[in-house]
């Protein structure tokens, strides 16, 4: 769902409204005391500090039972918080100047309310690195969340509210988003890309044949949902730079395209199929450890014991590799142009400009994942510019090509021909996201 014309107070009404299913009542602030939160926020991000604008992210936490259901075993990078001598109020001033304390990689600023409903600043909460890993698909879990939920400013007049993992509503200047299109997991593009990832579980082939048939399945699952998040990373990436940016996958031979770059990069697909090789190997050897070591006496045998060292450690380093490609070819989206891959992410050049715009009449924004002539709102292509009118003419042109378009405050567009419409899907779930254990879920009837 959008909204136009929006203030931190629409903001606050939603996730206000989002609170009704929270299974901890008494946790609930009012929502004067969001509109509180949010305006600060919304204030102070569009002041700068030393020439940078602001970024921080606040945790409403109770500074009386911060911590009111420690798990049994604390891991040792779990979250702590580091108290001031005295509270802080909660004001735009204090708030820009406490950021270049808080990075949001690092920490959060912890905030709570007094009796009266004033904001006040506490503390700074630690250990931020493994929750901002998970949510950027660089962690494989996600440590649990202090406080009730976190707000981030993430650019200039942008607030993202995530509850746990869940992300309940974004404020981008004047627009509010509390519906997100998850189109890496239902849907049409999600289709595309698992065509794509087919042919790395064609290549995988020698380590899958093996497998029992439920190995070999989720093995192939594990490959579907490592290309996806690759994507969704190198997008992430591309937001971070604040410049904007797109780039097309496809097979086709790019004629209408003046590539000012040209380059063969294949290293982000040999990564891939590393470190989906080496989880592989890893797996098998520790399953055959634990079933036929760990319960008896025997001694692990030393070349099994060297082989799953060996693995483990292989599979780290295509990890890393994995990391280094994907910024990589993020970067590469800096400069001005497209950057052109083909269905094995293969980068065949950057700074590309198509050279004649060929444009449908309309262009078809989808409402949902999964395609459907209901939930398209039609828009003309010329409402958007240079950078978006490029990947329509591209994908109008080359069916089965498939656009991601990055715009300079944020916003993630996919673009692609179905028959004779050129669809476009906006408010892209990219981030590393799960249902909240704080929220009820929320039961949806069927109809008879």
């Amino acid at each position: 769902m959008k909204k136009i014309n929006a203030t931190p107070s629409d903001l606050a009404n939603v996730v206000f409204n989002k609170f009704k299913n929270l299974k901890n009542q008494s946790n609930k602030p009012s929502e004067q005391i969001l509109v509180n939160l949010f305006e600060n926020l919304f204030f102070a991000s569009l002041k700068t500090e030393e020439s940078n604008f602001t970024k921080v992210t606040v945790t409403l936490i109770n500074s009386q039972n911060p911590d009111p259901k420690p798990p049994k075993r604390k891991v040792k990078h779990r979250w702590s918080i580091i108290t001031f001598e005295e509270q802080i109020e909660f004001n735009v001033q204090n708030i820009v100047k406490l950021s270049k304390a808080a990075d949001p990689w690092s920490s959060s600023l912890a905030v709570d309310s007094d009796r009266k409903g004033n904001l006040f600043i506490w503390g700074l909460i630690d250990q931020s690195i493994h929750y901002q890993n998970y949510l950027h698909h660089e962690s494989e879990t996600g440590p649990e969340q202090p406080g009730l939920f976190q707000t981030s400013i993430t650019s200039i007049g942008s607030l993202l509210v995530i509850i746990d993992y869940e992300l309940i509503a974004t404020l981008k200047q004047n627009i509010l988003i509390s519906k997100y299109t998850d189109v890496f997991k239902f849907g049409l593009v999600s289709d595309i890309i698992k065509s794509h990832s087919q042919k790395l579980i064609e290549d995988l082939d020698d380590k899958l044949k093996d497998l029992d048939s439920l190995d070999n399945q989720t093995w192939k699952n594990q490959v579907n949902n490592l290309w996806t998040q690759t994507i969704s990373r190198i997008l992430i990436r591309i937001q971070n730079y604040h410049h904007g940016g797109s780039f097309i996958i496809s097979n086709s031979e790019n004629n209408n395209l003046d590539i000012k770059h040209k380059i063969q990069y294949d290293r982000l697909y040999k990564a891939l199929k590393n470190k989906i090789a080496y989880s592989i190997e890893n797996s098998t050897i520790s399953d055959l450890i634990y079933e036929n070591y760990l319960d008896v006496e025997n001694d692990i045998p030393l070349d099994i014991y060297l082989d799953e060292s060996i693995s483990s450690n292989n599979k780290q380093e295509s990890t890393d590799e994995l990391k280094g490609a994907i910024r990589f070819v993020a970067s590469l989206c800096c400069i001005d142009g497209l950057v052109v891959l083909d269905d094995k992410l293969y980068v065949n050049g950057f700074g590309a400009v198509v050279r004649n715009f060929n444009l449908p009449e309309e262009v078809y924004i989808s409402k949902t994942a999964r395609f459907s002539v209901r939930n398209l709102e039609p828009i003309k292509p010329n409402h958007f510019g240079t950078r978006h009118r490029a990947i329509f003419s591209y994908c109008w042109e080359n069916v089965g090509s498939l656009g991601f378009v990055i715009s300079q405050d944020g916003d993630i567009r996919a673009i692609t021909r179905v028959e004779n419409k050129l669809i476009m899907w906006e408010n892209i779930r990219v981030h590393h996201m799960n249902k909240s254990r704080k929220l009820k879920p929320i039961l949806l009837s069927r109809r008879k």
